[in-house]
């Protein structure tokens, strides 16, 4: 006969382990908190990128008469600012994590993603505005997949990271030397092979967040680890988009 009036809502039901049901609910807490904390990396990621694309879209709006235009088209020590600044602050957060504060990694961060628009806007001055949507919503729906695919397949990724940080080198050394050799035919090379690592870097970074979670639940690093995972994200579709728009593009 059922007790309306039990006092204990939350005890074990008949039959069942009380040690089962507390491992079980650790695990739903856990899967909650690890949904918390991915969709928090996806919007600070999502929102950087969208701050980019609005920065560039402001910085690059009249075309040949843009500031973006008088900047990039002139050169000069602000033209390489805008184009190293970004570089040099993924290093400052990558290598002083542990130093800054979450608030100062966040500031970081949005520092970054600004900077990064300015130097974006150089893509609406060479390619056409269609071209340029058309192949950001190709790189949203291939990020959104291979990500899906990080986080729900059982396979070990792992073993892919290695290889692809060294695919990630060899492209950065390639493309230094196409600059004095201007070769098409290495630099579609490079496009093809850059679109296919970060591909695999989308994948692999993804599965990496979500292992990573594990280990700074409930620490002071829970934060860091929100924003230097969207920096990661972020770095990923953003090269694989530029990679795709030499495929896609079209010049104006």
């Amino acid at each position: 006969m059922a007790n309306w009036n039990d006092p204990r809502p939350t005890g074990t039901g008949f039959g069942v382990s009380p040690s089962l049901s507390g491992a079980q609910g650790r695990t739903e807490v856990f899967d909650a908190g690890l949904r918390r904390h991915m969709l928090s990396i996806y919007n600070y990621m999502a929102s950087g990128v969208l701050l980019s694309g609005v920065v560039a879209l402001l910085f690059s709006m009249g075309g040949p008469t843009s500031l973006a235009a008088s900047v990039f088209v002139n050169g000069g020590p602000l033209a390489w600012l805008i184009i190293l600044s970004p570089l040099a602050i993924v290093m400052a957060m990558s290598f002083g994590q542990n130093k800054f504060s979450t608030p100062t990694l966040q500031i970081m961060f949005w520092g970054f993603a600004t900077l990064m628009g300015l130097s974006l806007s150089t893509v609406l001055l060479v390619y056409t505005g269609a071209s340029v949507a058309t192949t950001f919503f190709a790189t949203a729906g291939a990020f959104a997949g291979l990500s899906l695919y990080g986080y729900t397949t059982k396979k070990d990724l792992s073993g892919m990271g290695s290889f692809l940080v060294m695919g990630v080198i060899g492209l950065l050394l390639a493309s230094v030397l196409n600059m004095f050799l201007k070769s098409s035919g290495l630099q579609w090379a490079i496009s093809f092979l850059g679109v296919l690592i970060f591909a695999g870097l989308t994948a692999y970074d993804t599965q990496r967040l979500k292992e990573q979670y594990a280990y700074v639940a409930g620490t002071e690093f829970a934060g860091k680890a929100v924003v230097l995972g969207a920096l990661s994200l972020y770095l990923d579709f953003i090269n694989m988009f530029q990679f795709l728009l030499q495929f896609m593009g079209d010049r104006r």
